[in-house]
């Protein structure tokens, strides 16, 4: 059963990602409502991506530049990186639970209300030159 999980360990710890990360999770807004604005951001330069959230109208930008400013004050804090030379290597919102509530309809009835959440997953990257 137990073969070998040392070199399994090892192997994981080495092909574990170094790169900066930051993830929010149980954000109150839908995961499709976060993509279209990660995909704004998506493979732009750390001061760029802040720059289009600032500036951005949508309830999304929020979270998203918390989660962004997060791996940037990771990649300086624990990996000695500038937070000039970061680029967004990888932004994705995956979908978190649902929260189902009910809404009164006609003749005592209830109509199902989901309240979707989402996590949002930023990964930095290091330009080299």
């Amino acid at each position: 059963m137990a073969t070998r999980i040392r070199e399994k360990t090892k192997t994981r710890e080495e092909a574990k990602d170094i790169r900066p990360q930051a993830k929010a999770k149980y954000i109150r807004i839908s995961a499709n409502k976060v993509n279209a604005t990660l995909a704004l951001i998506r493979g732009k330069k750390y001061t760029e991506a802040v720059a289009i959230l600032n500036n951005m109208n949508k309830s999304s930008s929020e979270p998203v530049l918390k989660a962004l400013n997060s791996a940037a004050a990771n990649a300086e804090n624990n990996l000695n990186m500038n937070k000039d030379s970061l680029v967004v290597a990888r932004a994705v919102a995956e979908q978190g639970p649902t929260l189902k509530r009910f809404r009164a309809r006609a003749k005592g009835r209830g109509a199902r209300i989901l309240k979707r959440t989402s996590h949002i997953s930023v990964v930095l990257a290091e330009i080299q030159g």
